[in-house]
């Protein structure tokens, strides 16, 4: 994930106005609310525009992703979250699909951050939401726009990747 290593890129320029939407599950607030502000700071930055859209849970990040996609005019995405490791199997249950459903979603082509912290518990969460310190959520953020950049260099997607229903009914 971009922010973890001493080599900064630096914030895209943008010739074209850019949209992003952040979807957050935002379970721990204090968590939440430090997330939410990194990746304002660092759409404000760029001179982008972004909605915010709450969601349950974690697992459902990657839906309300696909369905911003699907429905609007988005050209980036930052999914927010927090999952601290409790006493079951249900913590690598959400960070495996969480962390898969986002994953198919850029590899269709959108431009998404993942800024979902996964830690063993609140300490660590602290850490990685902390903007001095390690700002997962604002490296998120520059991963989704870096994305687009480089989207917009190659000239935009291409298209659905998989099948699509015809629009005529067809009689062998």
């Amino acid at each position: 994930m971009a922010g973890h290593s001493d080599n900064d890129m630096g914030l895209p320029q943008f010739a074209e106005p850019v949209k992003g939407l952040i979807a957050i599950a935002p379970y721990y607030t204090k968590i939440a609310e430090q997330q939410l502000a990194a990746v304002r700071g660092i759409f404000e930055e760029v001179g982008a525009t972004h909605e915010t859209v709450e969601v349950p849970g974690s697992l459902e990040l990657p839906t309300a992703i696909a369905m911003g996609h699907r429905m609007s005019n988005f050209d980036c995405y930052v999914a927010l979250g927090c999952v601290i490791r409790g006493r079951t199997s249900h913590y690598d249950v959400v960070v495996e699909q969480s962390s898969n459903g986002i994953m198919l979603l850029g590899l269709q082509g959108l431009c998404i951050g993942n800024g979902i912290i996964t830690v063993e518990n609140m300490e660590q969460a602290e850490e990685r939401a902390d903007v001095t310190r390690l700002n997962t959520a604002g490296a998120a953020a520059e991963a989704a726009l870096h994305l687009l950049a480089l989207q917009r260099k190659w000239g935009g997607p291409k298209g659905d990747i998989g099948f699509k229903p015809s629009d005529a009914t067809r009689i062998a």
